[in-house]
């Protein structure tokens, strides 16, 4: 018999098996709308973060001999509004704000909404069936009257309208909260640890929230777009930001007048708020298709 040397037959390397957050996110890289989008929201991230470092100018100091200068006029690169204020530079300041409020009540919401939702699916019965029917309540009232509701009676003022919004989003997050745990917390492995004897506190830790928080993220950051806009129309009312604080929507507002003489101008902060929001809105939609795909 004829001897096989071992050491000549090739062995393929073992695979390393990539984990499903990982998986999504080369997904997710792989997306360049999603990619384009994140780039476009973290150039205006920095620009609010570094305003006071790149503004050209004070955004509180104006000149009404400077006023309403068009586009592109020396030393105003983006124009003066109608104090004379640098429009480059109040447009840079007001996205701190803008962000602030876009961002803040979906977080809350996503705090408050997502612990709502989970308790009433894993407790079940009827006080899954109260904890719905209040929640119910809200959604008989479209998103953006009941905002200027809440605020209008809360009164104007940034914490006002954060508190509006948040109360606004804490039944969309909850209801998804909910359906994605009534539908883990009937699984296999949630059963069986259940019969295991584990607790109550450990199931939830360990097996339904680890299921659970990637979807009611992703529902989550969809409504960023919606929250801006949203926030924007209360600045936009007088019910959000006062002046002379800068922010894309009271700056839409004190604009509005200069429609016909300086259109391009007046129409900056809205183009602003446009372009943040579809670009939240599009990274939304490519992280919820790079997380449906499991492997």
């Amino acid at each position: 018999m004829t001897a096989v040397d071992l050491s000549a037959i090739a062995t393929p390397p073992a695979e390393r098996s990539e984990g499903y957050w990982a998986s999504v996110m080369r997904r997710l890289r792989r997306d360049p709308v999603a990619m384009g989008a994140l780039v476009v929201i973290l150039l205006i991230v920095l620009a609010a973060i570094l305003a006071p470092y790149l503004a050209p100018a004070d955004p509180f100091r104006g000149s009404m001999a400077r006023r309403l200068r068009p586009v592109g006029t020396p030393g105003f690169p983006l124009g003066s509004d109608e104090l004379g204020r640098d429009m480059l530079t109040r447009l840079m300041y007001a996205g701190r704000l803008s962000l602030f409020m876009g961002v803040t009540p979906v977080i809350l919401a996503f705090v408050i909404g997502s612990g709502i939702g989970i308790f009433a699916a894993y407790i079940g019965g009827w006080v899954n069936t109260v904890v719905m029917r209040v929640i119910d309540v809200f959604f008989a009232f479209p998103s953006v009257l009941l905002a200027i509701a809440l605020s209008g009676a809360l009164g104007a003022g940034i914490l006002n309208s954060i508190v509006s919004l948040t109360v606004v989003f804490v039944p969309q997050i909850a209801r998804i909260a909910e359906a994605v745990t009534t539908q883990t917390r009937n699984r296999d492995f949630v059963e069986a640890a259940r019969i295991s004897g584990a607790s109550a506190l450990t199931i939830v830790r360990v097996h339904i929230l680890g299921n659970v928080l990637g979807p009611i993220f992703v529902y989550a950051t969809s409504l960023i777009s919606v929250s801006m806009i949203l926030s924007s129309g209360l600045s936009f009312l007088g019910l959000g930001v006062k002046p002379p604080e800068p922010e894309w929507g009271l700056m839409l507002n004190t604009l509005r007048t200069a429609i016909y003489s300086q259109p391009l101008v007046a129409a900056l902060p809205g183009a602003m708020i446009f372009i943040t929001s579809i670009s939240f809105n599009l990274f939304s939609d490519g992280l919820r298709g790079a997380m449906e795909v499991r492997q």
